[in-house]
């Protein structure tokens, strides 16, 4: 039995029913050892601020584009104003259902995303993902 990829992932998405089913892949694949979640943005960053210097700090971040108040790119805004304690440990990989140029384009203009991939989450996809 292989041993999780990662100590810590971080699940941001206002979708309660794609947060239960990426956690269910993600753990059901030994992705991780620990999965959180948080159901919007700004809940993130209170959880991020919460964990800089701690070992729940997420390794790897799935970031959904579309939510209200606060989408994925409004994320990466303040994300980039955190302490580099943070934003050098958590590397974020954008999800979405819109296969948009537009965000793909301005997803990778981020030096913080590392991948954009379109949901859901699949063993297929997990097992590819190297960052």
């Amino acid at each position: 039995m292989n041993a999780p990829r990662y100590k810590n992932v971080l699940l941001i998405d206002d979708n309660e029913i794609d947060i239960i089913v990426n956690k269910k892949i993600i753990e059901g694949e030994k992705f991780a050892e620990e999965v959180s979640s948080a159901a919007s943005a700004s809940e993130a960053l209170k959880m991020l601020n919460a964990s800089a210097g701690k070992p729940t700090l997420p390794d790897l971040i799935f970031l959904d584009i579309m939510m209200p108040v606060m989408d994925g790119f409004a994320f990466l805004d303040e994300f980039e104003k955190l302490p580099e304690n943070i934003t050098k440990n958590c590397k974020i990989i954008m999800l979405s259902t819109s296969e948009s140029f537009k965000d793909l384009n301005r997803a990778n203009k981020s030096r913080f995303v590392y991948k954009f991939l379109n949901k859901p989450l699949t063993e297929q996809v997990l097992a590819a993902i190297n960052v």
